[in-house]
């Protein structure tokens, strides 16, 4: 059979037949393949169809041969399995900090990692109760050019903005940009953060990623003393969202219930001490920030900072704060 023009593409268009059409219920016959070949204007035979199925197993694929009155292929295993692409679907609508539009651009592509009857399966509507998406679009380019900065150890700089009540944009010090040095960024509160150190301060500074306009790279190398600091407490020491506080040594007292919060926050291998018969304690070395003590204040009554003074001073005095806001 003399060869049509398209002949070099036939075990291409055959593995994407595979790819969006078959899995273990779903299968093709060798007639199958050929019949679709040939509405594209690709002429096979079936010793050529047998040969490319054997080749692509060859490279790789994980091509299934039924053997019945006609042989029936399928491909049996793809990089992502269903539940995980379900999975990442999740986690994308329910995103905070993806847009509308990106969400659906992903969950196409993600759509495109599976089969046809797989991918209506991800077409599915996750409900997440007051959920505001992301407005800003270029947050992606911007997240990318963070990235490039950190590896490369390069200062950014870049304007900052926030809503006015008139719920419009408006830069903060428009007559010259934040220049800093970015050491990582940070997922905490359903935003992104860009993490930088400023040595004079001796502390963290954060920013919110989608508040960050007309970012740009600097040929200037920064200022990298914060990156020990910022290993030390990932490397030894619990923290809750953001690098934000002093590290101290605290022991907290949590009525018995609460274990399993304790767990989930502080993992199995926490040192347990029975206290009471109501309650216990535990020692971890934490970064005491707004996040930790706006955690503690949460559960009330039922749990408290037994040591040190001075973090037991920086949680009655927001308590105190709020009180007092109320009244």
């Amino acid at each position: 059979m003399p060869k049509s023009a398209n002949q070099k593409l036939k075990m291409f268009y055959t593995l994407k037949m595979l790819w969006q059409e078959t899995d273990e219920e779903h299968t093709l016959t060798v007639n199958q393949i050929i019949n679709r070949l040939a509405q594209i204007g690709i002429q096979a035979e079936r010793k050529s169809v047998y040969d490319d199925m054997e080749t692509m197993q060859e490279f790789g694929y994980d091509i299934i041969c039924l053997r019945r009155r006609s042989n029936e292929y399928f491909l049996a295993s793809r990089d992502f399995q269903l539940p995980e692409l379900k999975l990442l679907v999740d986690a994308v609508v329910a995103s905070k900090f993806i847009t509308r539009n990106k969400s659906m651009e992903l969950i196409r592509k993600l759509e495109r990692c599976t089969n046809r009857y797989y991918g209506k399966e991800l077409q599915r509507q996750v409900l997440v109760s007051n959920r505001i998406k992301n407005m800003n679009e270029t947050i992606y380019y911007t997240v990318d050019k963070l990235h490039t900065a950190i590896n490369k150890k390069q200062q950014v700089a870049f304007n900052y903005w926030d809503w006015t009540l008139e719920k419009k944009e408006k830069v903060k010090h428009e007559e010259y940009k934040s220049v800093v040095t970015p050491y990582a960024l940070c997922w905490d509160n359903e935003n992104y953060y860009l993490v930088t150190y400023s040595s004079k301060h001796g502390k963290f500074i954060n920013y919110r990623v989608d508040k960050m306009k007309s970012v740009e790279l600097l040929e200037d190398q920064g200022d990298f003393a914060g990156i020990e600091a910022i290993e030390n407490i990932t490397a030894e020491n619990h923290y809750f969202g953001l690098f934000v506080g002093k590290t101290e040594r605290i022991t907290i007292y949590f009525k018995n219930f609460l274990i399993g919060a304790v767990i989930d926050r502080f993992g199995k291998d926490v040192v347990i001490s029975k206290s009471n018969k109501n309650g216990f304690t535990i020692t971890v070395k934490m970064v005491v920030s707004p996040s930790f003590i706006a955690w503690m204040l949460g559960f009330g009554d039922n749990a408290k900072v037994v040591s040190p003074k001075s973090v037991i001073k920086q949680i009655t005095a927001k308590a105190e704060e709020v009180i007092k806001s109320y009244k």
